[in-house]
């Protein structure tokens, strides 16, 4: 059980205002400089120690300097990283759903967007679930960015699974598995439990060993504004003091069920204890009332998550590893047993999430069947699909339908098309990503590439931002002009020119299929005048 994992008893209670406490602690941190250092001695300690490479690196201003820089590095790469759809923030929508025609990095797609609005909201008030949706349309039309729009407005608490439809053909699991799991990972649970806790600021930890070092004793005093108590702390209690570098002055919570120690920040009575702290040193409030509160705690896990843990002796590693392997369906029924039972006595409610399939027109016939009964399920959250696909054979048959799925499927869903982007909507986005990627354009630049974008496509428009900016860089200019769009334009064909460049030097190449289909093209031409 995990209430032995340390032994913590209640000793005595003095008010706060009572005798001092010794201060001194028994644990030191590695972290805390307790050589006061001056902030204007950093850039001189910095420029000594890289003239001088060979000088130690221990002096604390060194050490202060090398750390601030590095901090500041990665706080760098994490902000320049921008994805395809990194400037997507939400759908767009005002408090009655009607659509901005530019907000949270949407635009145009008004119908298609308060459509996605409408689903949005009856997921949020769970009433809606078991659902198929698909969104429709050609490329580039933002089928991809609706679904990022609805993750990003329902939060974090909603699951959403985003997969793409190609991802569950593999030799490790079956494909209906892969959709099981999919399905679970998108169905959360919401359980709440009642815990514990021990908060306030260490006033004291004294730490006592045997003379063999076998054993340990302590004693760690804490105080709250109004009260101050002394709790004797067991081997496993000492450790994880330890182990979290816990020191006097510290504000911490400890949960009793568990033993787990939280380390909350530095009192402000410490503020003025050393010159120089880390960046993440955080100062808080000293409690107020008792030390020992009860506190509700609410767990989000997804359905997924409890079959892995449950799947097999030591399931949780697996979910750090990724290898969770096929699991019994005889596993999932009791779990969902369990699960209706939490239900019903109210320790726990189910969170409807949603799984978004792209490409759904790879899937086969047997996942098309399956998707069937798996929407008719208790336990099922709303489907999105999207397909860039129009009436073409479904995967694994001869017949053909539209978007590639069954028409049987195509009944149960809600489609929501999107349409091509008009050229001022096309400039809106690049201007957006404009932004997004930190990238100064001249009108005129935008202009040629609103109107690249409109003759060949919205993604090598985009493409073309980053390349141009770095040409840009080059003739070390402030801002984008035409004559970089020009040149990388140049140096980088789109679909159409590459196209015709092949068919210009198809000559040229190993296998040359186009001149044969042009050829058996004029010969049945040939037999058909015959005739």
């Amino acid at each position: 059980m995990v209430f032995n994992i340390f032994s913590i008893k209640h000793k005595n209670s003095t008010p706060a205002n009572s005798a001092p406490v010794s201060s001194a602690s028994s644990i030191t941190s590695n972290e805390d400089l307790t050589t006061p250092v001056k902030k204007s001695s950093i850039p001189k300690a910095l420029s000594k120690f890289l003239a001088d490479p060979m000088r130690s690196t221990n002096h604390p201003d060194v050490a202060q300097a090398i750390t601030t820089t590095s901090s500041e590095a990665k706080d760098l790469l994490r902000m320049e990283r921008v994805g395809t759809h990194s400037h997507i923030r939400g759908l767009g929508l005002d408090d009655a759903l009607e659509p901005r025609k530019s907000s949270q990095g949407m635009v145009g797609q008004l119908k298609a967007r308060k459509a996605a609005g409408v689903i949005l909201r009856m997921i949020q008030q769970g009433k809606i679930a078991g659902r198929a949706i698909l969104i429709a349309g050609p490329p580039s039309t933002g089928k991809t960015a609706i679904a990022m729009g609805m993750a990003q407005a329902l939060g974090s608490d909603v699951p959403f699974t985003m997969l793409a439809a190609s991802e569950i053909f593999s030799l490790e699991m079956s494909k209906t598995e892969a959709l099981t799991q999919a399905f679970r990972r998108s169905i959360g649970v919401r359980i709440k439990e009642e815990s514990e806790l021990i908060e306030g600021e260490v006033v004291e930890v004294q730490i006592d060993s045997s003379v063999t070092g076998s054993s340990k004793t302590g004693k760690l005093t804490l105080k709250t504004t109004e009260m101050e108590t002394i709790y004797d702390l067991g081997h496993k209690m000492i450790e994880a003091l330890n182990r979290e570098k816990v020191m006097a002055g510290d504000v911490i919570t400890i949960d009793k069920a568990s033993g787990r120690i939280t380390k909350l920040g530095r009192s402000f009575t410490r503020a003025r204890d050393y010159d120089a702290m880390g960046s993440d040193t955080k100062f808080v409030q000293c409690p107020e009332g008792e030390l020992q509160k009860r506190k509700e705690v609410v767990h989000t896990v997804s359905l997924h998550e409890i079959d892995v843990i449950n799947s097999r002796t030591q399931g949780f590693l697996a979910l750090f590893s990724g290898d969770t392997g096929e699991i019994k369906g005889e596993v999932r029924d009791q779990i969902n047993t369990k699960i209706a039972e939490w239900r019903e006595e109210g320790k726990a409610e189910i969170v409807p999430g949603v799984l978004f399939i792209d490409e759904v027109h790879m899937l086969d016939i047997e996942c098309f069947s399956f998707l069937n009964r798996a929407l008719e399920d208790d336990l099922a959250p709303v489907v999105i699909m999207a397909s860039n696909r129009g009436i073409t054979t479904i995967r694994g048959t001869k017949y053909k339908s539209p978007h590639g799925m069954p028409v049987d499927l195509l009944d149960r869903t809600l489609i929501i098309s999107t349409n091509p982007y008009k050229e001022e909507e096309v400039k809106q986005i690049l201007s957006i990503r404009c932004e997004e990627e930190d990238v100064e354009m001249t009108e005129d630049a935008k202009e040629v590439l609103t109107r690249i974008g409109m003759e060949t496509s919205l993604r090598y428009s985009i493409h073309l931002i980053t390349a141009a900016h770095l040409v840009a860089k080059k003739r070390k200019a402030a801002a984008v002009d035409i004559q970089d769009i020009k040149r990388v334009y140049a140096l980088f064909l789109d679909e159409k020119r590459s196209v015709q460049f092949l068919k210009e030097h198809q000559d040229e190449y190993m296998f040359n299929e186009v001149e044969e289909s042009m050829a058996v093209d004029s010969s049945n031409a040939n037999d058909a005048m015959e005739l």
